[in-house]
């Protein structure tokens, strides 16, 4: 027991987790990452709003087309995520190396 008590109490110093937050794993921080969500959170929005629109009496077919649309700018938000990435605009990609400007 006393074992375990001394090991949790290294684990949890302040000098430990700054050791784990040091860590650069590349969660997406990018040009590439940010353009391609914001087109899919654009492309989520139109869809629920036409998914609403959609069972309202009247609007079945243009709701079930702009839901599709929604849907369809979702799929080009990851193709332009994906694009750029290769383009060298993702995480440690050659277009955000600082060129010592």
């Amino acid at each position: 027991m006393a074992s375990e008590t001394s090991a949790s109490a290294t684990r949890n110093t302040p000098a430990t987790h700054a050791q784990m937050g040091d860590e650069t794993i590349g969660h997406g921080n990018s040009p590439a990452a940010w353009t391609c969500v914001l087109i899919m959170l654009v492309g989520a929005a139109i869809a629920s709003f036409a998914y609403i629109l959609a069972s309202t009496e009247g609007n079945h077919d243009f709701g079930t087309l702009l839901f599709w649309g929604g849907i369809g700018l979702m799929f080009v938000g990851l193709i332009v995520g994906f694009v750029m990435r290769k383009i060298g605009y993702g995480v440690g990609g050659s277009k955000l190396k600082n060129n010592g400007h």
